[in-house]
């Protein structure tokens, strides 16, 4: 009886155990989630003396320093196999954060966000051929176009910017899990992260003695490294471990609410209702898309 009754009571205490596991990674989501908004918005109050490539420029030597001295990836023993698509993915770094802060600069960072946003959604809905996800494409698609809509304010060049940030987001995504395939750990994004590095070093050098901004500016950009990019790379790390992936997936959906929010209270940038029905659309179509697919997933594992 007494073994009986340990098993009965070890059953409790491992299930609060895994809700509290479950409630520290929702916590670590949502901070990992802010810092990365804040953390935008702190780059792009430095826009005015360096402008979003200098921002860029600093964010990518600090994420690069940062990376490497935790993974340690070992470059000497990387093959031409895996260099391939390690200077892919550093293309998609360097492309994806100067096209989505010049968004930022140009339509404010609830808008960039939500642009770019579309990317994971776009990969999560391109091998489905649910009729659902079809109306999820659909509706984000006709957000899309109802922020482009002929205003006399509206900024063709920041959208398209945004969407192309998206483009990149998308191949981020599909790059890493080819180099998670070819190189152990987070070696990989590291390395892309250094090649990244290295190409923006003459751009920002420039910048930085062109423009020879403040300590405070420089600071600026020093933040938006280390929460936009070394934050959320360590928290996804453990969050992973604590919580699904699908859910995982289902809880990036508050980003572009985060930004809109963050935009407004650090940056003062506001947005007009058919702006704000615009985001819910995206980020409805985008939860809809991940709740089904995991119930999707359960379903076929129960089989």
């Amino acid at each position: 009886m007494g073994a009986d009754a340990a098993v009965v009571d070890a059953v409790p205490s491992a299930a609060a155990a895994a809700e509290s596991g479950r409630a520290a990674g929702l916590m670590m989501m949502l901070g990992s989630a802010l810092s990365n908004q804040v953390g935008a918005a702190t780059g792009a109050l430095a826009f005015p003396a360096v402008g979003p490539a200098g921002v860029v420029a600093v964010r990518q030597w600090v994420a690069a320093i940062l990376l490497v001295g935790i993974t340690r990836p070992r470059f000497r023993s990387f093959t031409r196999r895996e260099w391939l698509p390690v200077f892919a993915l550093a293309a998609v770094y360097a492309t994806m954060n100067i096209t989505l802060y010049t968004a930022i600069d140009r339509i404010g960072l609830g808008l960039a966000v939500t642009l770019e946003f579309l990317g994971p959604l776009a990969v999560a809905l391109a091998a489905s051929r649910r009729r659902l996800d079809l109306y999820c494409a659909i509706a984000a698609g006709a957000a899309v176009v109802v922020l482009m809509r002929p205003q006399p304010t509206t900024d063709y060049l920041g959208i398209a910017l945004g969407l192309v940030a998206a483009a990149c987001w998308a191949a981020y995504i599909l790059l890493n899990r080819t180099l998670g395939s070819r190189l152990p750990s987070a070696q990989g994004a590291a390395a892309a992260s250094t090649v990244s590095a290295i190409a923006y070093l003459p751009v920002g050098i420039w910048i930085l003695l062109h423009h020879q901004p403040s300590l405070q500016y420089i600071g600026y950009a020093v933040v938006a490294g280390v929460m936009s990019s070394a934050v959320p790379f360590l928290v996804d790390l453990v969050v992973l471990r604590r919580v699904p992936a699908g859910f995982f997936g289902l809880f990036m959906s508050v980003n572009p609410l985060l930004a809109v929010l963050v935009g407004w209270i650090v940056l003062d940038q506001t947005l007009g209702l058919i702006e704000w029905l615009a985001i819910a659309a995206i980020v409805t179509a985008n939860t809809i898309a991940a709740v089904t697919r995991q119930s999707r997933l359960v379903l076929n594992a129960r089989r």
